[in-house]
């Protein structure tokens, strides 16, 4: 793998390479810069005597930053060493809700409001000095207010609008909950990344035995939204894919939503297959369980259920019981945003770990190199499904 990182990255970097890991993604940055920095003191460039490789190879890439606040809870942005001409890449958190802050006396958690107010006061201490800034935002601020209806906000639009006027050049996203939101600045770099191939690689460490055919496995989508990330799976897996759809009462409004009567069920027969249901993100989890629920019902075999942003805004109780009463066999989330720490103790958790690829993604950039294989895993999809083939005799 590193053989062919070096031979991709021939060409110069933009500019001396400098990550901001704010303290909501400080502990996952430590890990992007570990990868970085083996990389790049393995890597033979042949120009790398040059003035264009000036501080190429360090001991860290970690620009050492901090948002302190005032007692009142307002606060300011520094960078404690000099960005000037630096390629650099912001890496933020917006859901982490670890993190607190004193206001009059009070502890407040630090909302997505919070997070992304920060951010905004680290860009402007850099103060338009850094050659090119990069902001990458695993869960995309405002997301799921990404359309309107009514008289409402769009708040994904204005603030990704705000970011690239202040100067922000490229915004690198993982699994966005409508990617047409990057409509909002089509002049500037939005990419959307799946994690398609962790979810894999992780599911197939867990259960070395699984059969990978259409009359074993199957992909379900837990909503139409999500149907293109099912079937983008689906198909890298050669097996078929199924849909439940929410049907709601429209005569009602309760909590200013309407409520879901009932999921009904779009494919084929699932009686003693495997089901890996896929999802953008678990947010209180009901849906999830709900459609695991229903699957089992259907007979259908083990149920392993998959998504990128583990919320787990209820807590954990309720998989807990779910998983006792063999609802569901397997949850796979991402390392992406703040992780409980209590999760990792769950007999039923599978982290999967996106430290490595967020530091391809940005020694990519850096050398201004194209990130169409990152963005799009076939080939490495394939790799592992042949590898598990034929450790177990497919």
């Amino acid at each position: 793998m590193e053989r062919n990182n070096v031979k991709q990255l021939e060409s110069l970097p933009v500019g001396r390479l400098g990550i901001i890991a704010m303290d909501s993604f400080a502990q996952t940055g430590k890990k992007v810069d570990k990868y970085l920095v083996k990389w790049r003191k393995e890597r033979q460039h042949a120009d790398r005597s040059s003035i264009a490789f000036d501080g190429y190879e360090r001991d860290t890439y970690l620009i050492e930053s901090a948002v302190p606040r005032f007692g009142s809870g307002e606060a300011k942005g520094i960078i404690r060493e000099s960005v000037r001409g630096d390629d650099i890449y912001i890496l933020v958190d917006v859901c982490n809700h670890s993190l607190t802050y004193k206001l009059a006396g009070y502890t407040n958690r630090m909302s997505p409001d919070d997070h992304f107010q920060d951010l905004k006061r680290i860009i402007a201490a850099i103060g338009g000095k850094a050659r090119r800034i990069n902001v990458i935002m695993p869960f995309l601020y405002e997301s799921r207010q990404h359309k309107r209806s009514g008289r409402e906000s769009l708040d994904c639009a204005n603030a990704l609008q705000e970011l690239v006027r202040m100067g922000v050049e490229n915004i690198i996203t993982f699994d966005a909950h409508d990617a047409r939101v990057q409509n909002a600045i089509p002049l500037h770099g939005f990419e959307t990344v799946q994690p398609a191939y962790q979810f894999i690689k992780g599911l197939l460490r867990s259960e070395p035995d699984l059969p990978i055919d259409s009359d074993h496995l199957m992909v379900i989508s837990p909503d139409e939204g999500g149907m293109g990330r099912a079937i983008y799976i689906a198909n890298n897996l050669g097996v078929d894919m199924g849909m439940f759809y929410k049907r709601r009462d429209y005569s009602t409004i309760i909590d200013g939503r309407n409520p879901i009567v009932a999921h009904e069920f779009l494919g084929v027969d699932v009686e003693g297959k495997n089901m890996i249901i896929i999802d953008d993100m678990i947010s209180s989890g009901d849906s999830m369980l709900e459609v695991a629920q229903l699957l089992k019902e259907r007979k259908a075999a083990k149920i392993f259920m998959c998504s990128t942003f583990g919320l787990f805004t209820n807590g954990l109780e309720k998989f807990d019981k779910a998983y006792e009463k063999g609802i569901f066999d397997r949850l796979l989330t991402t390392n992406l945003i703040y992780q409980d720490p209590e999760l990792f103790a769950r007999p039923y958790y599978i982290n999967c770990d996106l430290s490595k690829y967020i530091a391809f993604i940005i020694d990519h950039l850096n050398h201004d190199v194209s990130i169409s294989s990152l963005l799009d895993p076939v080939e490495r999809i394939q790799k592992a499904l042949r590898k598990h083939r034929k450790k177990n005799g497919f």
